[in-house]
């Protein structure tokens, strides 16, 4: 099986790239954001691989690290959730992104993405939400412990939102949420964490 590939982009199609490997050239489908970061015809590229056996073809995933790839194997465990959906979940949100959605339990950021309606949605962020720490780094998913069963209160989901339209990443607005939850208590109302938050990110 193919995990890894390290060669030259030869050709960009819709969702794939041809990596030439000693003039041989791979075909991998990748994500928006993927294909997005990667660099021009003639430069050198690696990509992680995901390999899907099927009986009439074989097909190549690709993706910037192994991390993303784990999200891809991850997000496939959903029932409903085939190959396609899980590219276009992850050419959305980044895996940061994807974390803080499942630790805010926040189906609609992740239903943004092309092809996934709302119970698709919901049970990603149900059935993910205890699988998906081991993936976290330990950022955004740590938001859970302070918030209970993970399933955020309006005045957490509006704070990270807010700290998010001032430019933050979900990631670090989630975590700064997390410390003002612990902070102000789980009472505090939506203005009084993003004032907290925003003194844990100047901080």
């Amino acid at each position: 099986m193919i995990g890894k590939l390290k060669g030259v982009v030869d050709t960009f199609g819709d969702d794939w790239v041809i990596i030439d490997v000693h003039g041989v050239g791979y075909q991998v489908h990748c994500s928006t954001r993927t294909m997005t970061a990667l660099p021009q015809v003639g430069e050198a590229a690696t990509l992680a691989i995901e390999t899907h056996v099927r009986e009439t073809e074989i097909k190549l995933f690709g993706f910037q690290g192994d991390n993303e790839r784990d999200w891809f194997r991850l997000l496939q465990s959903v029932q409903g959730v085939g190959a396609k959906v899980a590219l276009a979940i992850l050419g959305t949100l980044s895996p940061g992104d994807l974390a803080s959605a499942i630790a805010l339990q926040d189906k609609a950021m992740v239903s943004r993405a092309p092809g996934v309606g709302p119970k698709v949605a919901q049970r990603i962020v149900t059935e993910l939400k205890d699988k998906a720490p081991a993936l976290s780094g330990g950022g955004t998913i740590g938001l859970q412990r302070d918030i209970g069963d993970g399933i955020a209160s309006n005045a957490v989901i509006d704070a990270v939102s807010a700290l998010s339209n001032l430019g933050y990443s979900s990631e670090q607005a989630s975590r700064a949420v997390a410390k003002a939850v612990e902070a102000g208590g789980e009472d505090a109302d939506s203005g009084a964490l993003i004032r907290l938050g925003l003194k844990e990110l100047a901080g």
